[in-house]
């Protein structure tokens, strides 16, 4: 019996050994390879002042900022950086029909234009766009899991989109005087 005991500790301590060795083996490759988890976005800026209409994606943009220690100031004059948000545009189309005329696949896209400059300076900078497409197949026989799909996927797009933004803002650097 203390023979048999003494033998499943040792396979508890060879498994638990070789479970270690492997997540190191695998925190060693994903190092290696230059992936790394998604984190505080590297802003130039600590105030920004948002204006233009609201966004489907506006209270997200503004989690986001929060949560990147961004404040969000209700004053232009307060601001380090001015964000305009310009607009968005939900689209969706028919991507293939069957033979007798019934949608198989839709494309669903989303875009959102803004542009940014300094209180300071008169100039806005160029327009930019965020422009994101999904494809999903459809069916009537699967009606409202087809419609909840569409949500999902719109809703990713937004989530997309918001990334995107706060990426193409940490490439504003401030000016130097």
């Amino acid at each position: 019996m203390l023979n048999s005991h003494m033998q499943q500790n040792r396979f508890k301590n060879i498994s638990l050994r070789a479970s270690l060795g492997l997540a190191l083996a695998l925190s060693l490759t994903l190092a290696a390879c230059g992936f790394q988890l998604r984190g505080v976005a590297e802003l130039s800026f600590k105030t920004l002042y948002i204006q233009g209409g609201a966004l489907s994606i506006s209270r997200e943009l503004n989690q986001s900022f929060k949560s990147n220690g961004i404040q969000v100031v209700k004053e232009a004059a307060d601001a380090e950086l001015l964000l305009e948000m310009l607009g968005e545009i939900n689209d969706k189309r028919i991507l293939s029909l069957s033979g007798g005329g019934v949608v198989r696949e839709y494309e669903l896209n989303y875009s959102v234009n803004f542009r940014t400059r300094a209180p300071a300076s008169p100039t806005w900078s160029a327009v930019q766009t965020v422009q994101l497409r999904r494809d999903f197949s459809y069916n009537d026989n699967a009606l409202l899991g087809k419609q909840d799909e569409e949500a999902k996927l719109n809703a990713d797009m937004r989530s997309d989109a918001i990334r995107e933004i706060m990426r193409r803002l940490t490439a504003i650097k401030p000016a130097v005087n």
